[in-house]
């Protein structure tokens, strides 16, 4: 199977299900970015309720240009805010610490493309997943793919059921109650390297999310 998808920063848990069992990903850089997606987005725990940290894009979010050249707004602290807001939330975790030296590169380093800082952020999490799985990018945009083909680039609109989906440890469940198809970084933080076996155990679930 081959998975089609957008580039994604930390892409949610259910994404992921599809990825420990494909044979390659295949990236639509040529795609028009969509405002209200994910392609700039990624939710994670709060003490309260589910944040979203969002990547600022040069423009603003009313893009008319494919993914490959969308440019990141850089003159704020969206970085800093970002890291931040990750360490606060997470750094009484399991495995906050096991992660945290490697991952501080993503909010210390520059990036001028979204595409650039979310597959470089695609690679780190297959790194600690060791999941060795061919990645490309797509030469032109195709609407359809045939069967074969597992296209993600269109996630569905109904919220994931907290109901349906497999369960983990999360830090604030006793305030916020269980928050399903978070970041994989929630997972990861969670589970540390555990993480692959109870996506490639729960795949079958979470593919139907």
């Amino acid at each position: 199977m081959i998975v089609v998808s957008s580039y994604l920063p930390f892409p949610a848990i259910s994404w992921w299900g599809n990825i420990v069992q494909a044979d390659s990903l295949l990236h639509d850089g040529h795609e028009h970015y969509e405002k209200m997606t994910l392609r700039n987005k990624y939710r994670i725990a709060g003490a309260n309720n589910p944040i979203q940290l969002s990547i600022p894009l040069a423009g603003g979010r009313d893009q008319r240009m494919a993914m490959k050249d969308i440019s990141i707004h850089n003159d704020g602290k969206w970085q800093v805010q970002h890291w931040r807001t990750l360490t606060s939330v997470y750094r009484q975790s399991p495995f906050w610490e096991f992660y945290e030296p490697t991952l501080e590169q993503f909010f210390t380093n520059n990036y001028v493309h979204l595409a650039d800082f979310n597959h470089q952020a695609l690679l780190w999490c297959m790194k600690q997943l060791k999941l060795n799985i061919p990645t490309g990018q797509s030469s032109s945009y195709q609407r359809t793919y045939p069967e074969g083909y597992t296209d993600l680039r269109q996630p569905k609109k109904q919220a994931t059921s907290a109901e349906n989906f497999p369960r983990y440890y999360q830090l604030f469940e006793e305030r916020t109650g269980f928050l399903p198809d978070l970041s994989i970084l929630d997972l990861l933080f969670a589970e540390g390297p555990h993480t692959a076996t109870w996506l490639k155990q729960n795949a079958h679930i979470l593919t139907q999310q």
